[in-house]
């Protein structure tokens, strides 16, 4: 079934990089444990969806389609599709450049936490669970 072309350019361009729904989930979260944080910092590689600075955490907020999750099962799919070249391209490159900001922030000191969109709609306690744990075991646990 072909997709009206003027359809998808509308679709996609709602596609939003910031203040998505899962970072307010998870940003809302966070505040409300007592967490102060700076959003979409572009003061560091990625640009982190979430920084807290105090404990030198990055935190990222992937969707599960544009970042690849489960890629060997998604790209079987994308191959099936329209545009799939452009499409699986366009997710190995997230992927790679996804890896090397990590890369980056690592070695510049600072920790990085990465949620799937579906984990923090679904379980955002547990996302600030594992914020707190690495606070924990890297500022708690340091003697």
């Amino acid at each position: 079934m072909a997709r009206d072309q003027a359809i998808v350019t509308k679709t996609m361009k709602r596609v939003k990089s910031k203040d998505t729904s899962i970072e307010i989930i998870l940003r809302k979260a966070l505040w409300k444990k007592g967490f102060r944080y700076r959003k979409n910092y572009a003061g560091l590689p990625g640009k982190p969806d979430i920084v807290i600075p105090k404990y030198r955490i990055a935190i990222f907020c992937d969707s599960e389609f544009f970042h690849g999750k489960d890629w060997d099962s998604l790209k079987l799919q994308l191959q099936k599709g329209n545009n799939a070249d452009y499409w699986i391209k366009k997710i190995e490159r997230n992927r790679q450049r996804d890896r090397e900001n990590e890369q980056k922030l690592i070695f510049s000191g600072w920790n990085v936490i990465r949620f799937w969109g579906k984990d923090i709609a679904k379980n955002v306690d547990e996302c600030v669970k594992a914020v707190e744990e690495m606070i924990f075991d890297t500022y708690v646990n340091e003697d």
